[in-house]
Formats: C-alpha cells, sequence, structure tokens
C-alpha cells in the first residue's frame, strides 16, 4: 500500500507543478526614442533597409505605440516613408516584406 501512496502523491505533485508554468520575462523594457537617443537629426527617404524598420509585413507604418518614438521623429519616418513610396523606393503594398 505504501508503494502505491507514494505513487499518488508522486503524480500529484507532478500534475501541481504543471498546472503553475514557470514565471516567463515578458520583456517589458521601457520604450525609447532611437532618434534622440542617438542623435539622428535627418531620416534619409532614400534608404529603404533603414524605414523597413518602422514597416509591418503588409506595407503599414508601425504606430509609435509599437515603435517607441516620439511625435516629432515618428512624423519625420511618416513622411520619409510617404517620399520613398512615391519615388518607387518602397512598395506602397508590400505582400510579405520581410
Amino acid at each position: 500500500m505504501s508503494d502505491l501512496e507514494n505513487t499518488a502523491k508522486a503524480a500529484n505533485q507532478s500534475e501541481i507543478r504543471y498546472l503553475t508554468p514557470p514565471t516567463i520575462e515578458t520583456g517589458n523594457k521601457k520604450k525609447f526614442c532611437r532618434f534622440k537617443k542617438y542623435g539622428i537629426k535627418y531620416i534619409d527617404y532614400k534608404d529603404p533597409e533603414f524605414l523597413m524598420r518602422f514597416v509591418n509585413e503588409q506595407g503599414k507604418i508601425l504606430p509609435r505605440r509599437l515603435t517607441g518614438n516620439s511625435l516629432k521623429y515618428q512624423r519625420k519616418v511618416a513622411q520619409a516613408i510617404k517620399r520613398s513610396r512615391h519615388v518607387a523606393i518602397m512598395p506602397y503594398v508590400g505582400d510579405l516584406l520581410k
């Protein structure tokens, strides 16, 4: 009987262990404006690799709450992306760009 009780206790402990998953760090680091931090004054519309960081897979401009840009530089990024699209350096609609 003691072996049966031990296996039942072990089974209960293992079930309890898996019911509460280990805590995983979600990476809630504070967002920052990379332009202010690195002192970038001008955003070049002729640099599509840099501008692709601010565009999702569908070609939409990512919002400030995701990129962490300040309002001033988010406007400049949006203007640079629009200029780059107009001159046909970047596509307007990207079907899985990245």
